[in-house]
């Protein structure tokens, strides 16, 4: 039986274990510590440290990585159990990204091995060999030949073969997932007719075939910003904190082409899915070069390859969510964190981590520059760069011709709202749509409404789970726990006294609803986690709204970071109040973040911009300080 080793691990690590022949293994299993085994009988190779090891572990077998050796261990030898096998000639995770997640394992308390599963690909936590590349199928000879009329009866069948033979190079899963949802099962049926052949792809990424954008001239605070991050030697961490529609990413990309200029790799985070597309588009116009993105939202395959082409240095930028942070880096020269501030960089299943701090540790380990972005930085970022840790780089104006917005504050207790919306918001949405602008509805609160309630005897339906109000999808007929993720059907009566159960309170769903019958005439685009479950569907919204396909964009804190809506004049925040007295610590700096965020969406281009806050507590004095003198007053 194994125990768990009572040396500690050391940030310092070397790499190439020495002869010893007691190893110190770190198990995919919710156990802290590590465990002593007796080296294999055979290598192929000196062992090293971050090697994929398989061993015995209790009845079964577990995925390990060697982390350490020594000469003895406290068990008796009879009790050591041997490594059955060596799954990697080279360490998966250069010793860089290794004491990082030896640290983190500390500092966070949580198991070594849970912690260094988190950061391969799921292909490579399953055991598959790095070379193996994305699978891919075609027709063969016979599939091609076959008369698709046998096929009649089986639509999903249908559609895959047809889409096979469209094709001029095998389809990856990304490519049928697009054509069915069933396309697993289906495929699998073709391959029973002898019809399919399947081979895995290599890990190549091409380079995007997109006309090249001309850069724009840099404001006086752009060039010193850029001039100051190139000219960092070694680790410097700076805070680009400027204003929205400042250019911040101008300055990311002019940066980036110093790195890639030195023929080094640039690894840049987002803190969300949605921003990746229209980031990557914008790269890609400047940069000839391979791209590797990396988010939940890749399959298995894609992800696999991403992270190979980022380990063997082949992909010269790296563009993700917070797991990019664990992205192997060949010749590393520039980190940079978009909308630092953001919460979504901090990991809450799991192994619960910050992106953000660990980018910060790992730029450090790397010698590298780190840009920490944002138009609202996170107050201990702000005390960092006071405190003189951090650089602080300041954008003080937007580019261009655009000027801040107007912001106007509309007192719900005169205006009364019917399903969220007042008359003077309403009537400045059909202004701004008259003089052919766009407008932006924020609330953000998905589903129909938060709560589903008896008005006879006061029942509020709860989550069984956790004792949280049950969200009501009315859409698709669910209640929904927005903390946990239980669903159950809406029932017909109140469980308790059998009365009718009644919404109570706006959520996205039915805001959409009244945005429809208010403007008949408009289309009306809803972007939240709801909506855009389907692979690539937030791109095809966006894009509408992009081609002005949709006057009315509406949604969630998705909206608020990093897009540009040029045509977009007019903003209206629905409810502004739920952040000034929640019982979050943090209320009050998120409530402030997500106003400036969703207003810098308004005016960024020649057009002039207004902001139109509906809110109970006009005279507050958090959105006065806001109003009048801006997220640098509140946050100082």
């Amino acid at each position: 039986m194994d125990k768990c080793s009572a040396a500690a691990l050391r940030p310092d690590i070397s790499r190439v274990l020495e002869a010893q022949s007691i190893l110190e293994v770190a198990v995919a299993a919710p156990v802290m510590g590590v465990f002593d085994y007796r080296a294999p009988h055979t290598t192929d190779g000196p062992l090293q440290l971050g090697q994929r090891v398989r061993v015995p572990f209790g009845r079964g077998t577990r995925l390990g990585w060697l982390v350490g050796s020594k000469a003895a261990s406290d068990l008796p030898e009879h009790r050591l159990r041997r490594v059955l096998s060596v799954l990697d000639a080279e360490p998966l995770l250069p010793p860089d990204l290794l004491r990082m997640l030896v640290w983190a394992s500390r500092y966070y308390q949580q198991p070594l091995g849970e912690v260094l599963g988190a950061a391969l690909p799921k292909a490579l936590r399953e055991g598959r060999d790095i070379a193996q590349g994305e699978m891919h199928w075609a027709l063969s000879a016979e599939g091609r030949s076959a008369d698709p009329d046998i096929l009649r009866r089986a639509p999903a069948q249908l559609r895959i073969h047809a889409a096979l033979r469209a094709c001029a190079a095998p389809a990856t899963a990304a490519d049928l997932e697009v054509v069915s949802s069933n396309w697993r099962r289906a495929l699998a049926a073709l391959a029973a007719r002898g019809w399919i052949t399947a081979g895995r792809a290599t890990a190549v990424l091409p380079i995007a075939d997109i006309a090249p954008d001309r850069p724009p001239v840099l404001t006086a605070d752009q060039v010193q910003a850029v001039a100051q991050i190139n000219a960092a030697q070694g680790f410097q961490c700076f805070l680009l904190d400027g204003v929205t529609g400042s250019g911040k990413t101008e300055v990311y990309l002019r940066c980036i082409a110093q790195a890639l200029a030195a023929n080094r790799q640039s690894l840049v985070l987002v803190p969300e899915i949605g921003l990746t597309p229209q980031l990557l588009e914008r790269f890609q116009r400047r940069f000839p070069v391979p791209i590797a993105l990396l988010h939940s939202g890749l399959s298995d395959g894609e992800r696999l390859r991403a992270f190979t082409a980022a380990s063997d240095g082949s992909a010269a930028i790296i563009i993700g969510t917070r797991s990019a942070i664990f992205a192997p880096l060949l010749r590393p020269g520039l980190v940079i964190a978009d909308e630092e501030h953001d919460p979504s960089y901090k990991q809450q299943e799991g192994w619960r981590y910050s992106a953000r701090d660990l980018a910060v540790w790992r730029a450090r380990e790397l010698g590298v520059p780190l840009v920490l972005g944002s138009a609202t930085p996170s107050l201990e970022t702000i005390e960092n760069a006071h405190s003189g840790r951090y650089t602080r780089l300041v954008l003080a104006s937007r580019t261009g011709a655009a000027g801040q917005p107007r912001v106007s504050l509309i007192d719900l207790r005169q205006h009364a709202a019917r399903e969220g919306l007042t008359q003077p918001l309403l009537a400045a949405i059909r202004r701004h749509l008259d003089a052919g602008g766009q407008v932006l509805i924020y609330l953000n609160r998905r589903g129909y409404a938060p709560v589903l309630m008896c008005p006879a005897c006061g029942h509020v339906l709860e989550c069984k789970r956790c004792d949280a109000r049950m969200v009501l999808h009315q859409q698709r007929g669910q209640l929904a726990c927005h903390h946990c993720g239980s669903e159950r059907p809406v029932p017909a009566a109140c469980p308790d006294c059998a009365g009718e159960l009644k919404p109570v309170g706006q959520g996205t769903e039915r805001l959409e609803r009244a945005l429809a019958a208010a403007f008949p005439d408009q289309q009306i685009e809803r972007i939240d986690r709801d909506t855009t479950r389907r692979r690539g569907e937030i791109e095809r919204r966006l894009n509408r709204v992009r081609k002005e396909e949709a006057r009315i964009l509406m949604g969630t804190q998705m909206l608020t970071k990093g897009h540009d809506f040029p045509r977009v004049t007019l903003v209206g925040i629905i409810d502004a109040d739920q952040g000034l007295f929640g019982s979050d610590f943090r209320s009050a700096e998120r409530l402030a973040q997500s106003f400036v965020q969703v207003a810098g969406r308004a005016g960024r281009a020649e057009h002039p911009g207004e902001v139109c806050l509906q809110t109970l507590f006009p005279e507050h004095p958090l959105l006065r300080v806001l109003i009048t003198d801006g997220y640098a007053q509140f946050a100082s």
